[in-house]
């Protein structure tokens, strides 16, 4: 009988320490495979957060997480400490990282403006309404930039021309997909000229100066393109189908 007390109570003792050493393992294997992750405390955004919210007021709308490095974006802030002075640049969402390109410059937030992706530039054309979608185009937007060139006749000998434009005089090609619209300046009517409803769109009444950001190439060519022929832009959406068609004269244009 009391034999069996002891291995009992020996059988408990064992099952305890092994409870914990089994709790100790797990424990330490957590540590370890967080460890291995190389995990950074980044800002994580907490409520919804206003464009123009100062740094200084952002306080409990954020918090301090430790999250893997390899889920981190370039640009993923861990403190306020270099930030002061600074606005947010767009509305921020509850779950999003704080990136220092979401915090700029209170003289930058212009109404009507984006801001502009860090490595672009803004370059600005003149664009009658109907080359940007009957004046609806509008900050924010990405567009689809197309350029319309009348060939001269006397153009130098060594110009490189694609082959589908050779014998023709008239051509059109695509520029660039997924050009961001940062500001779009309209003059406004002093009268209304149309009589509208709610259903219906107005008419637009004047061309419009429409900014874009890109690169300082790729401003090059649409400055080229606005300077010797004209451009032309389509508005894209989340699900259009993007494609490098080749460009059209009228011998490609009913094939």
């Amino acid at each position: 009988m009391k034999s069996r007390l002891l291995g009992g109570i020996a059988a408990l003792v064992l099952a305890v320490v092994g409870a914990i050493l089994l709790f100790v393992y797990v424990q330490g294997a957590a540590s370890r495979a967080q460890a291995g992750l190389e995990p950074v405390d980044i800002l994580v955004v907490q409520e919804v957060i206003p464009a123009g919210t100062k740094a200084s007021d952002l306080g409990t709308k954020i918090r301090s997480e430790s999250i893997p490095k390899s889920a981190v974006p370039e640009g993923a802030l861990g403190s306020l400490s270099d930030l002061d002075g600074k606005v947010t640049a767009v509305d921020l969402q509850p779950g999003e990282q704080l990136l220092a390109s979401r915090m700029i410059d209170p003289r930058e937030l212009v109404p009507g403006t984006v801001p502009v992706p860090v490595g672009l530039e803004e370059v600005t054309f003149l664009l009658a309404p109907e080359r940007l979608l009957g004046g609806r185009i509008e900050a924010g937007d990405t567009v689809t930039v197309f350029a319309s060139f009348t060939s001269d006749e006397n153009m130098p000998a060594g110009a490189t021309v694609p082959a589908e434009v050779k014998g023709w005089k008239q051509s059109t090609g695509l520029l660039f997909h997924d050009v961001l619209v940062t500001a779009v300046q309209k003059a406004t009517p002093e009268t209304e000229q149309s009589t509208t409803t709610e259903k219906s769109v107005q008419m637009p009444t004047g061309s419009a100066f429409v900014t874009v950001a890109r690169s300082d190439s790729d401003a090059a060519k649409m400055v080229f393109g606005a300077e010797f022929g004209t451009l032309w832009l389509s508005k894209q959406s989340p699900a259009s189908t993007k494609s490098d068609p080749p460009v059209t004269t009228f011998g490609g244009l009913y094939k």
